[in-house]
């Protein structure tokens, strides 16, 4: 038996802030899926197809509309435990992850840099080695994209990016997964990055083409991309036949615009630079001023957490922005990502057209 839904945006909803998903699911018998993930690391998107990519979207509307929507039990990891070790301190990754694994009946583990030896009396090999023979997997919040590299390398489990210096692909599925609720579609979309050339920045560049989406990114001088991030980039541009413009102007990238995307401009790390940095982003502020020159259907994300010189409060508190939408996703596609590396589930819901 199938099951309807359609779920209509309401424009009072709306204009009070409320986002909801306008699209027609239909649950059935699970679906034929060509890809397969199980027992592949998560450490970059630029690692993954395209349409790779849109099946873990797809696993994760499918999880959110059956958990949430419908209130099923799917202990879909139920006997598994998960390794998480966090040298940086987390809300969202910590809590969505957390949560997210214990509720598909899996075991997760809280680690420290003050529960564990990383790096320091124990080698990153050896611990590699001995998390591959106690859990199933790991999610790895630290500073240096090598130290994960280097976990992938020695274990024999998946690991999982749950950010980097260079990379946060995480985060990103999970705003994919906000626009496409909103817009029904993610191809086509501009997106315009205001802010750091940083992991967000990195990731979405790792990615975005892939969808048939647009980027249009300003970054203070002095704080561009990556170069090597920047190259492949532009690869994957002229692969799919998408726009990437990088600039030092922030109307220039907010400029038609469907999506307004800024981050914090200090991160874990660079307190010291705080001052400097500070001046280096006079301008780059996300305001309404900058909205003016955005598309007429223009939305908001931040990953959070967030300070007001990055976007003042009429933007973030208002209708457009998606940031506490994009937050809660999290949860489920941090969950579609476990299932999709340690399970051989597949989604029940009729795939969106992305």
């Amino acid at each position: 038996m199938l099951f309807n839904l359609r779920i209509l945006l309401n424009n009072a909803a709306f204009r009070n802030g409320h986002n909801f998903m306008v699209r027609n699911f239909r649950c059935g018998q699970p679906l034929q899926n060509k890809v397969q993930l199980k027992g592949r690391d998560l450490l970059t998107l630029k690692n993954f197809t395209g349409e790779e990519i849109k099946y873990m979207l797809w696993l994760s509307a499918d999880l959110k509309f059956r958990i949430k929507q419908k209130g099923e039990y799917l202990p879909l990891l139920q006997g598994k435990s998960l390794g998480m070790i966090f040298e940086k301190r987390s809300t969202r990754t910590r809590l969505s992850t957390e949560t997210g694994f214990a509720l598909l009946g899996g075991h997760p583990c809280f680690l420290t840099t003050q529960d564990i030896h990383l790096g320091v009396n124990e080698s990153l090999m050896d611990t590699a080695r001995v998390l591959s023979s106690m859990t199933d997997a790991v999610l790895a919040r630290v500073y240096k994209q090598s130290d994960l590299d280097t976990l992938a390398k020695e274990a024999s489990i998946p690991i999982i990016n749950g950010l980097s210096d260079l990379y946060h692909p995480i985060q990103i599925l999970a705003d994919y997964l906000t626009l496409q609720e909103h817009y029904s579609s993610l191809k086509g979309l501009t997106l315009s990055w205001i802010g750091d050339g940083n992991n967000i920045l990195h990731s979405i560049m790792m990615s975005a083409a892939k969808f048939g989406m647009h980027l249009q990114a300003a970054t203070p001088k002095g704080y561009e991309p990556d170069a090597s991030v920047t190259k492949l980039a532009e690869q994957y541009a002229k692969e799919n036949g998408t726009k990437l413009l990088l600039t030092n102007d922030p109307l220039e990238a907010a400029h038609g615009g469907n999506v307004l995307i800024t981050d914090t401009w200090i991160s874990m790390g660079q307190e010291e630079e705080k001052k400097k940095r500070l001046q280096a982003f006079q301008g780059y502020q996300v305001t309404m001023k900058t909205a003016k020159v955005a598309a007429s259907d223009w939305t908001f994300l931040h990953c959070l957490p967030r300070k007001p010189e990055e976007v003042d409060d009429e933007v973030f508190y208002s209708p457009r922005s998606l940031v506490f939408p994009e937050a809660e996703n999290r949860k489920w596609t941090i969950m579609a990502v476990m299932v999709s590396l340690l399970t051989d589930y597949s989604p029940q819901l009729q795939k969106p057209k992305f």
